[in-house]
Parts: C-alpha cells; structure tokens; sequence
C-alpha cells in the first residue's frame, strides 16, 4: 500500500502569518493553533503545520494540483497583490505563467522565501 502525506512541517518567521498568506491564495479557511504550529488543512486530509524557527530557514518547494477553474481566482489573488511571479523555478522569466503538458502553472515566493507553485495539470514523466 503506497503511503499517503498526512502533514508537514513550514518553518517561518511568524507561523500565522505564513499560514495566512497561503489560506488567503488558495481561500482556505483561517489556521487554527494546534499546540507550537498554525495548522493549514489542505484536500485529501493532508495539512501543512506552520513552525516558528528563530534560526535560518531553508527554503521548501510546495507545489499545489487545483483545477482550471480555482488556478483563475489563485492567480486573480496573485494579480491583485501586485506579488511578483514566474513561469519557472529559477525564477528567469518573471511575470510570466507556464503551460507544461498542456495545463498552467505558476511559482511565487511567500514571506519566508519558500517556493510555492500552482499547477492546473501534474508533471508527466514517462
């Protein structure tokens, strides 16, 4: 039987605050505390528990599947913002969106420097 994620861990300067600014992207619901963490429920049961780190914080890669329709109103948020985003990981083609194996994808940068990617189609890899 394959695994399945239950939840990881974000390390952030201010836990809810980096919570909140993924909850508000993708409109999720407000995190709730959750003894040290800010608890951030995703589909599938899965969440992403928030940490304060007084210490460096190494950035993580979170890419998030969603349909055609919410990676609109996600990127209307981004828009909105005026945040700066990219078509690729190395960040070289700046406020531009991506259509790898026939879907769109974006990556922006949170307040930790953590590298958050939509995708409306997974990455094939035969």
């Amino acid at each position: 039987m394959p695994a399945r994620l239950d939840h990881t861990i974000v390390h952030s300067r201010d836990r809810f605050a980096g919570a909140r600014f993924l909850a508000e992207l993708i409109g999720g619901p407000e995190p709730k505390r959750f003894g040290p963490f800010a608890s951030l429920p995703l589909e599938g049961g899965v969440t992403l528990d928030y940490a304060d780190e007084r210490g460096p914080i190494t950035s993580q890669h979170l890419a998030f599947l969603v349909p055609e329709d919410e990676f609109d109103e996600i990127f209307g948020r981004i828009t909105d913002r005026e945040l700066p985003y990219w078509a690729d990981p190395a960040h070289d083609k700046p406020q531009q969106i991506n259509h790898l194996f026939g879907g769109r994808g974006v990556y922006i940068d949170d307040p930790d420097g953590h590298s958050i990617e939509f995708i409306t189609h997974t990455y094939v890899i035969d």
